[in-house]
């Protein structure tokens, strides 16, 4: 329902919630430390849109009662965060092509007839700033760090950036394997690497790496944790390796910024965090739910940087 904004008053910059006011969230567990809600709710003000969106914590085990109920209660989309984004996918009623060929959904949309439509916006979020250099990544080479849920989107975001070899480090070979297995019909161009000390395999391929990308969580801190800001992917013998003028995009947004960009920094390469990811797959997700063509990306940017320390 939309609601000019003079005639929706709000509280210290909230907007009021009221009987008319729709549902929109984000489900994880734990979802308490998402910052979604901060940068999607002030979208949602200067839109005048007479919307909430809410972090909604989701047992595993209670995922689908949970997803079925928000259904039955006209919430009107979701983002779907860690533990969930491969399970959630088999509560959709249809999936895009990319969501199917990722196996991955961090995006839910109400379909008219009853039913989700499940699909991934982090392709797109992890994308925005790399495009934004201006640098053709054709036949570039980058190396990946982690094969978690998270490097699935990021490995999509690089084959349709056109790089020619993506090396992808982890340190359990069969997480390695089955994620090389799942993703090789459509990235060909994607190499196992192994992260040891012994194998020096990773120190060679990031002296040869036009980008680097951190997809583990080495290195995020948090309120209970903030000690794990100190903590770097990379040892001072794999950071010497990097070569100054290449980039290294980190997806952790807090600190900012992380040890591996500060100390990439100090190499000289440039660098990316996870900050612009965020909002970047926030608003391809706020223009699905909302049908709009354009969303308010600069107000979602300097929510999150006046929330952040």
């Amino acid at each position: 329902m939309w609601l000019p904004n003079s005639t929706r008053p709000s509280v210290t910059g909230f907007p009021s919630i009221r009987g008319t006011t729709a549902l929109v969230g984000v489900l994880g567990d734990p979802v308490h430390h998402s910052l979604s809600p901060v940068m999607q709710n002030a979208a949602l003000q200067a839109l005048g849109l007479d919307w909430v969106f809410l972090a909604l914590p989701a047992p595993a085990g209670e995922l689908a009662a949970v997803v079925r109920g928000l259904e039955a209660m006209g919430c009107r989309g979701l983002n779907v965060t860690i533990p969930h984004k491969q399970a959630v996918a088999a509560l959709c009623r249809e999936l895009s092509p990319l969501a199917e060929r990722l196996g991955a959904v961090n995006a839910l949309v109400p379909l008219p007839g009853g039913g989700w439509h499940g699909t991934n916006t982090d392709v797109e979020g992890f994308c925005a700033p790399l495009r934004r250099e201006g640098t053709d990544w054709s036949g570039k080479r980058a190396v990946v760090l982690g094969c978690g849920g998270s490097a699935r989107a990021v490995v999509a975001g690089l084959v349709e950036l056109g790089f020619g070899s993506i090396q992808l480090a982890g340190r359990r070979p069969e997480a390695l394997n089955a994620f090389l297995n799942d993703c090789r019909a459509w990235a060909p161009q994607l190499q196992a690497l192994s992260w040891s000390s012994e194998s020096g395999s990773l120190t060679g391929a990031l002296a040869e790496a036009d980008l680097v990308v951190n997809t583990t969580p080495v290195g995020m801190a948090s309120a209970s944790n903030p000690a794990a800001a100190e903590a770097c992917p990379l040892n001072a013998s794999e950071l010497s390796a990097l070569q100054s003028g290449a980039s290294v995009y980190d997806i952790i947004y807090t600190p900012r910024p992380t040890q591996l960009l500060q100390r990439a920094a100090n190499r000289g390469c440039r660098s990316l965090d996870g900050l612009e990811m965020l909002v970047e797959q926030g608003a391809a997700a706020l223009r699905l739910w909302s049908g709009l063509p354009e969303v308010p990306v600069a107000v979602m940017r300097q929510a999150l940087l006046e929330h952040l320390p």
